[in-house]
C-alpha cells in the first residue's frame, strides 16, 4: 500500500506529482458537479441545448434578420452564429463554474489535502461534457441545410484545446481572487456578458476594419472563434494569423500567469475560505 507523506512547503517537482497522484479527482470532481448542476432542474440536461440554441435564434435574427449583415461564403448565418457559439458558450460557462469552484467547496478545501488546482480544472472538464451535448444542435443543423465540414474538422480539437487554455487560465485568477477578495463574484457575470458582445458571436470578425482587427484579436476568444469558423464551415470563414497567433501567445500568457499566482496563493486558501 502506498504512504503518502504530507509536508509543509512541499517542492513544485512533488506538487506536480501530486497532482499526478490525486488525477482520480479531476474525473469525480467534474462528475460531482455535472450531476448537481442539473439534479432537480424540469428538463434535466436539456439545459444544454437549450441555452446555445435560444442565444443562436437571437442573434441570427438581430445581426443576421434586422442588421442584415453577411455570412460567410455560401454558410447559412445560423450556422455561422452557432459555430461561434459553442466555444463561447464552452468558454462562459468554465469560467463561471471555475471561478467559484473553491468557494463553492469550504470543506473540501480547508478539510482534505490536495492540491487545489484540481478545482478550478475539473470545472472546466465538466463544461467539456456540456460542450459535447451541444454539438448535436450544430449536426441537426447542418443535416438540415445540407452544409457539412470537410477535412479542416480535424483541427477543431486544436482550437478547443484553445478555449480551454483561456479559460484555464482566466479561471486560475479569478478562482484565487475570488477566495481573497469575493467582490469578484459579481464581476465574472459581467465579465462573461461583456465578453459575448465584444467578441464576434453574432457577426464575422472580418467585419472590423483591418486597421484595428489586430487590437480586436487582443480578445483571445477571437482567435478561436475564427477557428472554430474555419474549422466548421468549409475554410468559408478565413484565418487571420497574425490575429490567431496573438490568441496563442496571450493563452500562454494566462495559462502561466494563473498558474504561477494560483500556487502563489494557495497556501492560504484553507485560512481565507
Amino acid at each position: 500500500m502506498d504512504e503518502i507523506v504530507i509536508e509543509a512547503g512541499r517542492s513544485g517537482t512533488q506538487y506536480w506529482k501530486d497532482l499526478w497522484r490525486y488525477r482520480e479527482l479531476f474525473y469525480f470532481l467534474a462528475w460531482r458537479d455535472f450531476l448537481v448542476r442539473y439534479k432537480q432542474t424540469i428538463i434535466g440536461i436539456a439545459w444544454a441545448l437549450v441555452r446555445p440554441l435560444l442565444s443562436m435564434v437571437v442573434f441570427t435574427i438581430v445581426f443576421g434578420k434586422i442588421a442584415n449583415l453577411p455570412s460567410e461564403g455560401t454558410a447559412p448565418y445560423c450556422i455561422l452564429v452557432y459555430a461561434a457559439m459553442l466555444p463561447w458558450q464552452f468558454f462562459s460557462t468554465a469560467l463561471t463554474e471555475s471561478s467559484n469552484s473553491l468557494i463553492a467547496n469550504p470543506n473540501l478545501v480547508s478539510k482534505i489535502y490536495f492540491p487545489r488546482l484540481i478545482v478550478p480544472v475539473s470545472a472546466v472538464i465538466t463544461s467539456f461534457a456540456d460542450f459535447l451535448i451541444s454539438c448535436a444542435i450544430l449536426v441537426v443543423m447542418m443535416g438540415w441545410y445540407q452544409f457539412w465540414p470537410d477535412w479542416r474538422l480535424v483541427s477543431l480539437p486544436l482550437f478547443l484545446a484553445l478555449a480551454s487554455g483561456v479559460a484555464i487560465g482566466s479561471g486560475l485568477w479569478l478562482c484565487a481572487l475570488n477566495v481573497k477578495y469575493r467582490d469578484f463574484r459579481y464581476i465574472v457575470p459581467f465579465i462573461v456578458q461583456f465578453g459575448l458582445y465584444v467578441s464576434p458571436v453574432g457577426f464575422s470578425s472580418s467585419l472590423v476594419p483591418d486597421t484595428w482587427r489586430l487590437a480586436y484579436s487582443l480578445n483571445p476568444m477571437v482567435g478561436v472563434i475564427d477557428g472554430f469558423r474555419w474549422a466548421l464551415l468549409r475554410g468559408q470563414a478565413q484565418l487571420y494569423w497574425p490575429g490567431l497567433l496573438a490568441s496563442v501567445a496571450l493563452t500562454a500568457m494566462l495559462c502561466v500567469s494563473g498558474i504561477w499566482y494560483f500556487r502563489k496563493v494557495e497556501s492560504s486558501f484553507a485560512d481565507m475560505i
